[in-house]
Order: structure tokens, then sequence, then C-alpha cells
């Protein structure tokens, strides 16, 4: 008999938002007819300059990429004013999240998130058999961290600014807060700023400097992707900004040629594109105007955000789950977070064209 390791079998899969193709084949939808706005992905597309560099590249896809990924990690050392030797690249920042779990976790470890935040630190966290340790609230209050910090422990604590699938963002004293308490702790504090662009364009009191987070404390991991502003989710590009100590010893567990030869010559581009990241941080700023003016001439509250997604908090005579279902069997794709225990749905800021539709279809949902 095969022998699993038992805490396997308690970790759950990941849900990833439904494909355009599902609501195609079950509900006879044209595909074209089908808005999706369950994933957070760029709804201006992929940037010009990333397409030219991928069919540029695409007759040197039987060889194998640079593996020391030199001139992505040079440009994003200079975008961010680091060395090149303190950036690690990952398929998407989730494999890095994976490289900080395997050199720091074990069964007998800990981890500490926010009540709600994203699902692969629990998930990482529960491949070494470590135990999660959750704040009561979503937001991340360092009176609620620091604690739990104390009294747990823990190897790694995680800070998800702006926060995902709440779309709230943290404030720098926030966050140096439970920075500070983890180092004394002896933790790693991971800095997920996955939505970092949109925070900073928003309100530039949330924006979080990778280059001071590093300088200030050596424990601190700073998480960034190119799946969001820049629009290459289907290439699975992220990277860490840490110490040189900590990006060797994550190094070590970094498979070899963990991204394509395309792939990174897309986000080497896509960093270039700078027109293409403007339009998608105005075009996201005025339609999230209409989510809130929807939100307000429709008696439904909403978590502030500071992403390119809205959670609606529904009422307590709706049900997310129903109202979700509404939608996608009408060819509106949104994410159900009852998953997280809470009664809302997150919603992709989409175009004017995709946004009209789901305000018509939303508005019959409640209804």
């Amino acid at each position: 008999m095969i022998e699993i390791k038992p805490y396997i079998k308690n970790i759950p899969v990941y849900e990833a938002g439904k494909p355009v193709e599902l609501a195609v084949r079950e509900f006879g939808i044209a595909e074209d007819e089908v808005v999706k706005l369950a994933s957070n992905e760029n709804p201006l597309g992929t940037p010009p300059k990333a397409v030219e560099a991928i069919k540029k590249f695409a007759n040197k896809a039987h060889l194998y990429p640079d593996d020391s990924m030199y001139r992505l990690k040079g440009k994003l050392a200079n975008r961010f004013g680091v060395d090149d030797k303190n950036v690690i690249i990952g398929a998407g920042s989730d494999q890095v999240i994976s490289f900080i779990s395997h050199i720091l976790l074990s069964e007998d470890k800990k981890i500490l998130t926010s009540a709600v935040s994203f699902a692969m630190y629990d998930i990482y966290a529960k491949h070494h058999g470590a135990k999660v340790i959750k704040t009561k609230s979503y937001k991340h209050l360092s009176n609620e961290f620091i604690p739990l910090i104390k009294e747990h422990k823990p190897s790694i604590v995680y800070i998800c600014t702006p926060n995902n699938p709440t779309g709230d963002a943290t404030t720098k004293e926030e966050i140096y807060k439970i920075i500070e308490a983890s180092y004394k702790s002896g933790a790693v504090a991971v800095v997920d700023g996955a939505y970092m662009e949109y925070a900073s364009y928003l309100c530039s009191d949330y924006e979080i400097n990778p280059k001071e987070l590093i300088q200030k404390y050596p424990n601190v991991v700073y998480l960034g992707t190119f799946s969001k502003a820049y629009g290459l989710g289907g290439m699975r590009v992220g990277y860490g900004i840490a110490s040189k100590e900590l990006i060797e010893d994550m190094m070590r567990v970094r498979p070899p040629f963990n991204i394509t030869t395309l792939s990174m010559e897309a986000a080497i581009s896509a960093l270039d594109d700078d027109e293409f990241i403007k339009q998608s941080l105005e075009l996201h700023s005025k339609e999230l105007i209409r989510y809130k003016e929807f939100a307000k001439e429709s008696g439904l509250d909403y978590i502030e955000s500071y992403t390119n997604f809205i959670t609606y908090l529904m009422p307590n005579d709706l049900n997310s789950t129903d109202i979700y279902k509404y939608l996608f069997q009408r060819g509106v794709i949104v994410r159900d977070l009852a998953s997280y225990g809470m009664n809302a749905l997150r919603i992709t800021v989409g175009t004017e064209k995709q946004n009209d539709k789901l305000f018509s279809v939303l508005s019959e949902a409640i209804k």
C-alpha cells in the first residue's frame, strides 16, 4: 500500500477562477459574449511590446532559457534600485512563496496570516505539515498580528497588501510594526505586493518601497508579479526581492529553467511598455468609480479597493453563491468568496463594455 504523508490528505486544492470555455460548454453562450471578471487579469490584454517579444523569440522555444535570468533580474534590480543578487524569479510569485516555505517550514513550524488572504500561503505551509495561525479579521492590523507573533513564534508572517481577495491596503506604519515584531521573534516577514502598482497609483500612502524594506530589515521578502498590471497572467512570471542571504537559500531549492524563454522575454519587454501600464491604471481608476457608484445605487456594501478588483459584500437577504451562479449562467464569471467564509463576490474591474454587462446582469440577480 502506498503511504502518503498523513497531512497531505487535508490540503485543499486551490480553486482557480472558472474559465470562459466552461460557460461556453455548459450554457451554450458564444465565447465573445462571455465576460470573465474572476481572476484579476488585465482587461486590456497583453502589452504590445510583450506580444512582439513573444513573436520574435518563438523560433527559439526549442532552446532552454538563460537560467541565470540575467537580463530580467537586471531590469527589476534597476527598477527598484537594488542589486540583481537581491532578486529571484519564479513561475508566478506563488512559486517564490513555495521557495520560502521550502527553506523555512516543517511539521513543527507555523505561519501567520490575516483571517482572509491569499490561499496559497496556507496550502504551501500544509505541504510541509506546518500549522496555520490566523488573525481575527481580514485587515492587517498590528494589534492583531503582534500578540500572535509573540505567542506562537511563527516562522513566516504574511502581509498581503493590497490584500487578495478583499482588496484593502495596509499603511506603511502598520506594516513596519508587524515586520519589527517578526524580526524580534526571528520570523521572516513576507510582504506580498502583487497589486502594488494599483495601490501606488490610487493612493501613494499605501506604496511600499522594496529597497527601503530590505535595507531596513534582513528578514523581509517582497513579492511582485507580472500577472496583474503587466498583463502576463498566462506567462507565469513573478519575483521576490530580499537580502542576498535569503535569496541564496531560496536559489538552493529553485528548480532549473523555472520560467520559459518566451515568459522571460515577455516580462523584460513588459517592463519597457510604460504606455500600456499607464493606460491600464487609468482605465482601472476610471471604471472603479463606476463600481462604487453601482454599489451605492444597488444598496451593496463594498471593501475600499486598492487593487484591480473590488469585493462586494452581500446583504443578509442575498446569498453570494446564488448570485454567482446566476451571473455564471448568463455569461458573467466572477469569484464567489463563500469558501473564505464571506458572503461576498470578488469582481475584477473590466473594460467599460465588460462592466456594462456585469452591472446589467448583477442588477437582475439582486432583484
